[in-house]
């Protein structure tokens, strides 16, 4: 009865192998990252020498061929060290995906083998200045003129912004609304594609965020992603292993908060005895304990649903993210309140988690809009 709750050897296996690259090469750059805000482009290039920047893309192209569990084990595992490169790397990851399952063969001939080992990084781009959780309100325009599309618009919070190569960009092709939306792959390099400043951001200081603005941008026919109006389907369900990615960000980071917590109370002496000591601090550290483990038992389910492709997995990915991020965010501040004054300072990570952890019940989908996820499939039933 319990081996199903149980990892795989090989999961294990691929959990393991991301916990010692965390432990040597993210870990202890992670705070200087932040304070410096350093993009660390060779740290994010060794995680693709493992794989990790093509971590379901098919074996056929290129990529490790896992599921979903697999890919929130290795986001998790990063996330420990530091859940701003982590998710950088999901976002690579979703970007990936989506040429190898909706492009062409053209396409993926012409991107997947520089995205695999991240000589070429890619994002994703579907939030604009005046839509973000109402997406299919986009306004970016993509115009057919004979064998090119010709696009305007901008968009907003784009991660890897001025740094990436590849742009995997959500135009509208037709109609107003989900129908008339499509995706194109957009270039650096290409006329008319230019950046806004980077933004000032609480957190996730590891990576740069800027907007992305384009000016009659001419990008070839072969550049679409899926059919002409399937953008917003493909976003979607791209967002579904994004949840998963980012709510697995929020579980590795939660975990080093409770362990650097547990570390810190065993040491800290207050009235003549350690504060881990206290009744009220064993209280609070069970309970963290005893949350996050009922995120990740989600988080893993909800995971195992996307691989497989179940009915109600876009539910449950909502589920998961909502319970995970909030959960981060929770065990992240307690921490924090426990190591006191110290907590606040830089000196100390978990400062750093704090305002890391904070966005994820913003990004890929508002915690809000989860809700509304669950509940509107919940009355379809």
């Amino acid at each position: 009865m319990t081996e199903q709750f149980q990892l795989t050897e090989d999961q294990l296996a691929i959990q393991e192998a991301a916990r010692r690259f965390t432990a040597h090469a993210i870990t202890p750059h992670a705070a200087e990252w932040d304070e410096k805000h350093v993009f660390p482009k060779d740290t994010i290039k060794a995680a693709a020498e493992l794989g990790f920047a093509a971590i379901y893309v098919t074996e056929e192209n290129g990529g490790i061929g896992l599921g979903r569990l697999e890919a929130a084990l290795i986001m998790e595992a990063m996330a420990y060290g530091c859940p701003s490169t982590s998710a950088f790397i999901s976002i690579h990851n979703m970007a990936s995906w989506m040429i190898d399952l909706f492009g062409s063969e053209e396409l993926k001939a012409k991107y997947l083998p520089v995205l695999v080992g991240m000589d070429w990084m890619a994002s994703y781009c579907l939030t604009e200045p005046g839509s973000g959780s109402d997406a299919a309100a986009l306004k970016t325009t993509a115009v057919r003129d004979g064998a090119e599309w010709v696009v305007n618009g901008t968009k907003q919070f784009i991660s890897g912004a001025g740094e990436n190569d590849l742009y995997l960009t959500m135009v509208r092709t037709g109609e107003d609304g989900p129908k008339g939306i499509s995706c194109l792959a957009i270039e650096k390099g290409m006329p008319g594609v230019s950046f806004g400043a980077p933004e000032r951001k609480l957190g996730w200081h590891s990576q740069p965020t800027a907007s992305l603005i384009l000016d009659n941008v001419r990008v070839p026919a072969e550049n679409l992603v899926g059919r002409e109006g399937e953008g917003f389907r493909i976003a979607m369900q791209g967002l579904d292993g994004g949840r998963l990615n980012i709510g697995a960000c929020s579980l590795g980071g939660a975990q080093r908060c409770l362990d650097e917590a547990l570390r810190y109370t065993k040491e800290r002496r207050q009235f003549g005895k350690a504060i881990a000591d206290f009744q009220n601090t064993q209280f609070t550290l069970a309970d963290m304990a005893t949350e996050l483990e009922a995120a990740r038992a989600l988080l893993y389910l909800a995971a195992a649903k996307v691989t497989a492709g179940t009915r109600d997995k876009t539910r449950f990915a909502a589920m998961a993210k909502r319970l995970a991020s909030d959960t981060g965010i929770a065990i992240a501040d307690r921490a924090l309140q426990l190591h006191g004054g110290y907590g606040y300072l830089q000196d100390y990570p978990v400062e750093r988690f704090w305002r890391d952890l904070r966005v994820h019940s913003i990004l890929e989908g508002t915690n809000q809009i989860m809700r509304l996820i669950v509940g509107r499939d919940l009355l379809r039933e």
